[in-house]
Protein backbone atom coordinates (compact mmCIF):
# COMPACT_ATOMS: atom_id res chain seq x y z
CA UNK A 1 0.00 0.00 0.00
CA UNK A 2 1.89 3.06 -1.24
CA UNK A 3 2.57 5.66 1.50
CA UNK A 4 0.93 8.46 -0.72
CA UNK A 5 -2.39 6.29 -0.56
CA UNK A 6 -2.39 6.34 2.97
CA UNK A 7 -1.92 10.20 3.39
CA UNK A 8 -4.08 10.98 0.83
CA UNK A 9 -6.95 8.30 2.56
CA UNK A 10 -6.15 10.39 5.68
CA UNK A 11 -6.43 13.92 4.09
CA UNK A 12 -10.34 12.63 2.49
CA UNK A 13 -11.30 11.63 5.56
CA UNK A 14 -10.62 14.33 7.69
CA UNK A 15 -12.34 16.84 4.89
CA UNK A 16 -15.57 17.37 5.79
CA UNK A 17 -16.20 20.53 8.18
CA UNK A 18 -15.78 19.05 12.11
CA UNK A 19 -14.61 21.92 13.70
CA UNK A 20 -16.92 22.72 16.83
CA UNK A 21 -16.10 26.82 16.30
CA UNK A 22 -19.58 28.60 15.16
CA UNK A 23 -18.87 29.11 11.05
CA UNK A 24 -21.35 30.63 9.18
CA UNK A 25 -23.38 29.19 6.63
CA UNK A 26 -21.68 30.88 4.00
CA UNK A 27 -18.31 29.48 4.88
CA UNK A 28 -19.48 26.31 4.96
CA UNK A 29 -21.20 26.40 2.03
CA UNK A 30 -18.23 27.72 0.19
CA UNK A 31 -16.14 24.59 1.52
CA UNK A 32 -18.50 22.16 0.32
CA UNK A 33 -17.93 23.66 -2.88
CA UNK A 34 -14.06 23.94 -2.71
CA UNK A 35 -14.01 20.71 -1.60
CA UNK A 36 -16.29 19.51 -4.66
CA UNK A 37 -13.49 21.29 -6.75
CA UNK A 38 -10.89 19.36 -5.46
CA UNK A 39 -11.97 15.89 -6.97
CA UNK A 40 -12.85 17.60 -10.20
CA UNK A 41 -9.78 20.15 -10.85
CA UNK A 42 -7.84 19.99 -7.62
CA UNK A 43 -5.73 22.98 -9.26
CA UNK A 44 -8.06 25.01 -9.72
CA UNK A 45 -9.57 24.15 -6.37
CA UNK A 46 -5.77 25.01 -4.69
CA UNK A 47 -5.93 28.49 -6.63
CA UNK A 48 -9.07 29.33 -4.91
CA UNK A 49 -8.28 28.25 -1.32
CA UNK A 50 -5.22 30.13 -1.49
CA UNK A 51 -7.21 33.39 -2.67
CA UNK A 52 -9.88 32.76 0.47
CA UNK A 53 -6.54 32.04 3.10
CA UNK A 54 -5.69 35.73 1.68
CA UNK A 55 -9.03 36.97 2.26
CA UNK A 56 -8.66 36.46 5.97
CA UNK A 57 -11.44 36.22 8.41
CA UNK A 58 -13.69 33.06 9.96
CA UNK A 59 -13.15 31.11 6.62
CA UNK A 60 -9.38 30.92 6.74
CA UNK A 61 -9.62 28.02 8.46
CA UNK A 62 -11.97 26.34 6.31
CA UNK A 63 -9.60 27.21 3.39
CA UNK A 64 -6.95 25.70 4.77
CA UNK A 65 -8.56 22.82 5.02
CA UNK A 66 -9.83 22.88 1.60
CA UNK A 67 -5.85 23.99 0.09
CA UNK A 68 -4.04 21.01 2.30
CA UNK A 69 -6.62 18.44 0.36
CA UNK A 70 -6.21 20.34 -2.77
CA UNK A 71 -2.43 20.01 -2.49
CA UNK A 72 -2.52 16.10 -0.71
CA UNK A 73 -4.43 15.07 -3.68
CA UNK A 74 -2.00 16.03 -6.40
CA UNK A 75 0.78 14.35 -4.05
CA UNK A 76 2.46 17.73 -3.07
CA UNK A 77 3.26 16.42 0.33
CA UNK A 78 5.51 19.37 1.54
CA UNK A 79 3.18 21.68 0.73
CA UNK A 80 0.19 19.77 2.59
CA UNK A 81 2.18 19.97 5.48
CA UNK A 82 3.10 23.33 5.80
CA UNK A 83 -0.43 23.93 5.49
CA UNK A 84 -1.90 21.71 7.62
CA UNK A 85 0.99 23.21 10.33
CA UNK A 86 -0.76 26.58 9.71
CA UNK A 87 -4.02 25.40 10.44
CA UNK A 88 -3.14 23.62 13.62
CA UNK A 89 -2.08 26.96 14.49
CA UNK A 90 -5.17 28.82 13.36
CA UNK A 91 -6.97 26.40 15.18
CA UNK A 92 -4.68 26.93 18.26
CA UNK A 93 -5.08 30.01 18.07
CA UNK A 94 -9.14 30.27 17.99
CA UNK A 95 -9.32 27.03 20.59
CA UNK A 96 -11.19 25.27 17.83
CA UNK A 97 -10.39 21.07 19.03
CA UNK A 98 -9.81 20.51 15.12
CA UNK A 99 -5.76 21.81 15.77
CA UNK A 100 -5.04 17.84 16.98
CA UNK A 101 -6.55 16.42 13.76
CA UNK A 102 -4.72 19.42 11.37
CA UNK A 103 -1.33 18.10 13.14
CA UNK A 104 -2.18 14.49 12.77
CA UNK A 105 -2.88 15.15 9.31
CA UNK A 106 0.39 17.27 9.10
CA UNK A 107 1.97 14.54 10.48
CA UNK A 108 0.99 11.89 7.88
CA UNK A 109 1.88 14.45 5.05
CA UNK A 110 5.57 15.06 6.08
CA UNK A 111 5.74 11.45 6.72
CA UNK A 112 4.52 10.97 2.69
CA UNK A 113 6.97 13.85 1.84
CA UNK A 114 9.95 11.52 3.24
CA UNK A 115 10.05 13.62 6.22
CA UNK A 116 10.19 11.67 8.91
CA UNK A 117 11.50 13.63 11.70
CA UNK A 118 9.12 16.67 11.15
CA UNK A 119 6.26 14.06 10.67
CA UNK A 120 7.28 12.68 14.20
CA UNK A 121 7.18 16.61 15.76
CA UNK A 122 3.61 16.88 14.23
CA UNK A 123 2.44 13.72 15.26
CA UNK A 124 4.02 14.15 19.17
CA UNK A 125 2.29 17.47 19.01
CA UNK A 126 -1.12 15.79 18.06
CA UNK A 127 -0.94 12.78 20.44
CA UNK A 128 -0.72 15.10 23.25
CA UNK A 129 -3.22 17.54 22.03
CA UNK A 130 -6.68 16.60 23.21
CA UNK A 131 -9.32 15.90 20.48
CA UNK A 132 -8.56 13.11 18.17
CA UNK A 133 -11.25 10.42 18.55
CA UNK A 134 -9.79 7.16 19.13
CA UNK A 135 -9.56 6.08 15.55
CA UNK A 136 -8.07 9.07 14.73
CA UNK A 137 -5.43 8.29 17.60
CA UNK A 138 -4.65 5.30 16.67
CA UNK A 139 -4.03 6.11 12.69
CA UNK A 140 -1.71 9.23 14.45
CA UNK A 141 -0.15 5.72 16.36
CA UNK A 142 0.76 4.18 13.46
CA UNK A 143 1.77 7.31 11.25
CA UNK A 144 4.57 7.89 14.32
CA UNK A 145 5.39 4.07 14.22
CA UNK A 146 6.80 4.73 10.40
CA UNK A 147 8.62 7.80 11.09
CA UNK A 148 9.91 5.95 14.36
CA UNK A 149 11.33 2.70 12.00
CA UNK A 150 12.22 5.71 9.43
CA UNK A 151 14.31 6.99 12.21
CA UNK A 152 16.21 3.69 13.39
CA UNK A 153 14.45 3.43 16.17
CA UNK A 154 12.26 0.03 16.47
CA UNK A 155 11.37 -0.66 20.41
CA UNK A 156 9.85 2.78 19.83
CA UNK A 157 7.70 2.15 17.13
CA UNK A 158 6.74 -1.54 18.48
CA UNK A 159 4.99 0.46 21.41
CA UNK A 160 3.18 2.83 19.41
CA UNK A 161 2.42 -0.07 17.19
CA UNK A 162 0.48 -2.43 19.57
CA UNK A 163 -0.77 1.08 20.84
CA UNK A 164 -2.84 1.33 17.74
CA UNK A 165 -3.61 -2.15 17.50
CA UNK A 166 -5.67 -1.52 20.72
CA UNK A 167 -7.89 0.68 18.80
CA UNK A 168 -8.22 -0.67 15.53
CA UNK A 169 -8.10 -4.33 15.78
CA UNK A 170 -9.73 -5.19 12.49
CA UNK A 171 -7.47 -2.86 10.31
CA UNK A 172 -5.57 -4.52 7.85
CA UNK A 173 -3.01 -2.00 7.53
CA UNK A 174 -2.30 -2.12 11.02
CA UNK A 175 -1.39 -5.79 11.21
CA UNK A 176 0.86 -5.61 7.85
CA UNK A 177 2.67 -2.55 9.60
CA UNK A 178 3.33 -4.94 12.73
CA UNK A 179 4.20 -8.07 10.32
CA UNK A 180 6.27 -5.91 8.40
CA UNK A 181 7.88 -5.16 11.90
CA UNK A 182 8.02 -7.97 13.62
CA UNK A 183 9.89 -9.66 10.22
CA UNK A 184 12.70 -6.56 10.44
CA UNK A 185 13.17 -7.18 13.87
CA UNK A 186 13.90 -11.07 13.25
CA UNK A 187 10.50 -12.00 14.91
CA UNK A 188 8.95 -15.12 12.48
CA UNK A 189 6.51 -15.88 14.60
CA UNK A 190 4.91 -13.22 15.56
CA UNK A 191 5.44 -11.98 11.66
CA UNK A 192 3.59 -14.97 10.48
CA UNK A 193 0.92 -14.27 13.14
CA UNK A 194 0.24 -10.92 12.18
CA UNK A 195 0.21 -11.51 8.75
CA UNK A 196 -2.72 -14.33 8.75
CA UNK A 197 -4.79 -11.27 10.95
CA UNK A 198 -3.82 -8.64 7.58
CA UNK A 199 -4.87 -11.11 5.34
CA UNK A 200 -7.96 -11.87 7.48
CA UNK A 201 -9.15 -7.54 7.28
CA UNK A 202 -7.27 -7.56 3.75
CA UNK A 203 -7.89 -10.23 1.55
CA UNK A 204 -6.97 -8.41 -1.37
CA UNK A 205 -4.61 -6.16 -0.59
CA UNK A 206 -1.79 -6.50 -2.90
CA UNK A 207 0.93 -5.07 -0.33
CA UNK A 208 -0.68 -7.34 2.32
CA UNK A 209 -0.09 -10.64 0.04
CA UNK A 210 3.18 -9.65 -0.87
CA UNK A 211 4.44 -9.63 2.34
CA UNK A 212 2.89 -12.55 2.90
CA UNK A 213 4.57 -14.50 0.17
CA UNK A 214 8.01 -13.19 1.67
CA UNK A 215 6.91 -14.43 5.28
CA UNK A 216 6.25 -17.78 4.16
CA UNK A 217 8.94 -18.05 1.15
CA UNK A 218 11.72 -17.43 3.86
CA UNK A 219 9.90 -20.17 6.14
CA UNK A 220 10.28 -22.23 3.63
CA UNK A 221 7.40 -22.76 1.72
CA UNK A 222 7.88 -21.87 -1.64
CA UNK A 223 4.54 -23.23 -2.99
CA UNK A 224 2.31 -20.81 -1.22
CA UNK A 225 4.72 -18.13 -1.98
CA UNK A 226 4.68 -18.43 -5.59
CA UNK A 227 0.67 -18.69 -5.66
CA UNK A 228 0.68 -15.61 -3.08
CA UNK A 229 3.30 -13.85 -5.63
CA UNK A 230 1.31 -14.62 -8.47
CA UNK A 231 -1.92 -13.57 -6.77
CA UNK A 232 -0.33 -10.01 -6.47
CA UNK A 233 0.44 -9.72 -10.12
CA UNK A 234 -2.71 -10.51 -10.65
CA UNK A 235 -4.51 -8.16 -8.62
CA UNK A 236 -1.95 -5.17 -9.41
CA UNK A 237 0.36 -5.87 -12.15
CA UNK A 238 1.43 -1.98 -12.49
CA UNK A 239 1.92 -1.11 -8.68
CA UNK A 240 5.20 -1.27 -7.07
CA UNK A 241 3.58 -4.39 -5.53
CA UNK A 242 2.61 -6.21 -8.68
CA UNK A 243 6.81 -5.44 -9.82
CA UNK A 244 7.94 -7.11 -7.06
CA UNK A 245 5.80 -9.90 -6.88
CA UNK A 246 6.97 -10.48 -10.36
CA UNK A 247 10.46 -10.28 -9.64
CA UNK A 248 10.12 -12.81 -6.36
CA UNK A 249 8.04 -15.44 -8.75
CA UNK A 250 11.54 -15.27 -10.93
CA UNK A 251 13.54 -15.76 -7.84
CA UNK A 252 11.40 -18.39 -6.85
CA UNK A 253 11.57 -20.28 -10.24
CA UNK A 254 15.47 -19.82 -10.05
CA UNK A 255 15.50 -21.63 -6.74
CA UNK A 256 13.29 -24.22 -7.63
CA UNK A 257 15.74 -24.89 -10.46
CA UNK A 258 19.05 -24.78 -9.01
CA UNK A 259 17.88 -27.29 -6.18
CA UNK A 260 19.33 -30.59 -6.56
CA UNK A 261 17.49 -33.57 -7.18
CA UNK A 262 17.15 -36.47 -4.69
CA UNK A 263 20.29 -39.10 -5.18
CA UNK A 264 18.94 -42.28 -6.22
CA UNK A 265 19.96 -45.34 -3.76
CA UNK A 266 22.63 -47.01 -4.76
CA UNK A 267 21.02 -50.37 -5.97
CA UNK A 268 22.24 -53.84 -3.82
CA UNK A 269 25.11 -55.88 -5.83
CA UNK A 270 23.01 -58.39 -7.50
CA UNK A 271 23.17 -62.11 -5.95
CA UNK A 272 25.71 -65.01 -7.66
CA UNK A 273 22.39 -66.66 -8.25
CA UNK A 274 20.75 -63.00 -10.45
CA UNK A 275 21.57 -63.62 -13.92
CA UNK A 276 23.07 -59.95 -14.82
CA UNK A 277 20.36 -57.64 -16.71
CA UNK A 278 21.55 -56.58 -20.04
CA UNK A 279 22.38 -53.22 -20.30
CA UNK A 280 19.78 -50.59 -20.72
CA UNK A 281 19.46 -48.77 -24.07
CA UNK A 282 20.91 -45.38 -24.02
CA UNK A 283 18.67 -42.03 -24.23
CA UNK A 284 17.22 -40.96 -27.42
Amino acid sequence: MPLTAIALAAALQASAPNSSAATPPSDNDRLRACLALVRSAPQQAATEAQAWVTEGGSGRLSARRCLGLAFAVQEQWAAAATVYDQAAQDAEAAGDPGRAGFRAQAGNAWLAAGEPQRALQALDAALTTPGLAPAQRGQALLDRARAQVALGRADRARADIDSALQLLPNDGFAWYLSAALARRSNDPVRAATDIARARTFSPDDPDVLLLAGTIVGQAGNMNEAYTLYRRVVELAPDSDAGRQAAASLATVREIEEAAPTAPQPTPAPASPRTPTPAPAQPPR
